[in-house]
């Protein structure tokens, strides 16, 4: 009997010993994170110090797995993956966060919001409710970055919205929303993919498009569309999307830090993405490209030719963009027009 109760004593040593040991108590979870990005960009970069931060932070119980260069497919094809739990985070532009929450994309309207500091001023008071819808989409969103502006490039000048309704306009169709905005403002748009821009502007399929500087830099675009005129089109978003399945897995004690950490990053992408923006316009005039700086008089001939075709914009059974967030961010932006 004695030689039995030292044995079942050793027997329960032996489990209290399993179950306090590092290996057992310390169950590892894994976040596989998808990025159109490659890893030698700003945000590719900023990604990594991420996963290494939210595995400090979590002692090692965090893992997450990162695929750059648009490895995991597509924005459709990496939201479909986000939503059925294959993945568990994702980076999105304004595309791919739109077909969450349509709100967003008014964001875009075209020669709506001007600045970074207009952007900043607007995201700050509209961001709490877009992320309260993401949510009831089943989305946390743990990061937004601006990721620069879209410009206009083209062969010849392009000063003024008539000179842009007399040429050929390429537009992406991954940008339906924009596309349709600049059909409706009477502009003569031609689909073209992203991928063959380059290759309709040397054919001569198109004789314009609206891109970011980065890319224009990137993909040598401006060897041919050698105008860029200065005017901000629109902003161009990024952001970070987490499945509420995954979230909901995360230890509470953890989140605030990991939120912290997230927001730090934040801060850290826009800031690179504005020095990239810069070197890449000083690269490429330094390789012909000619920048059209627009007076304040001939920005506004845009701002009041864009003005006539509201109703097209935001009316009808199926508006390009959400009537009531594009009031919303139009009061914002006169209140603080005002007060400049």
């Amino acid at each position: 009997m004695k030689a039995f109760n030292c044995l079942r004593l050793s027997f329960v040593v032996l489990i209290l010993l399993i179950l306090t040991s590092p290996v057992f108590a310390q169950r590892t979870m894994e976040i596989k994170l998808a990025s159109l990005v490659p890893e030698n960009t700003p945000w590719g970069q900023s990604i990594n110090r991420l996963a290494a931060e939210w595995s400090r932070i979590t002692n090692g119980q965090i893992v997450m797995r990162v695929f750059h260069g648009g490895t995991a497919g597509s924005e459709a094809q990496t939201m479909a993956l986000l939503k059925s739990n294959q993945i568990q985070a994702a980076i999105f532009t304004t595309m791919g966060l739109n077909t969450v929450t349509p709100e967003l994309m008014s964001v875009s309207y075209p020669f709506l919001i001007r600045d970074d500091y207009e952007l900043n001023e607007v995201l700050r008071r509209i961001k709490p409710e877009l992320e309260a819808k993401m949510q009831q989409s089943g989305f946390i969103t743990l990061a937004w970055a601006n990721a620069g502006w879209v410009k206009i490039f083209a062969k010849s000048p392009v000063v003024t919205p008539d000179d842009l309704r007399k040429i050929r306009l390429g537009s992406s169709q991954d940008q339906p929303e924009l596309m349709q905005a600049f059909r409706q403002m009477g502009y003569n748009v031609v689909a073209a993919d992203l991928t063959e821009i380059v290759m309709s502007l040397q054919s001569g399929r198109i004789d314009v498009t609206y891109i970011s500087p980065v890319f224009a830099a990137g993909t040598q675009l401006f060897g041919v569309a050698k105008n860029m005129s200065s005017i901000n089109v629109a902003p161009f978003m990024g952001g970070i999307l987490m499945n509420e399945i995954t979230w909901r897995r995360i230890p509470d004690r953890f989140k605030p830090a990991l939120l912290e950490a997230c927001k730090k990053i934040e801060k850290e992408i826009e800031a690179s993405i504005a020095n990239l923006d810069a070197e890449a316009l000083s690269t490429m005039v330094r390789h012909g490209l000619t920048v059209l700086n627009l007076t304040p008089a001939q920005n506004q001939i845009w701002y009041d030719d864009t003005d006539k075709y509201e109703e097209r914009l935001i009316g009808g059974a199926r508006p390009t963009f959400n009537r009531e967030f594009y009031f919303r961010i139009k009061n914002i932006l006169t209140e603080i027009r005002k007060g400049r």
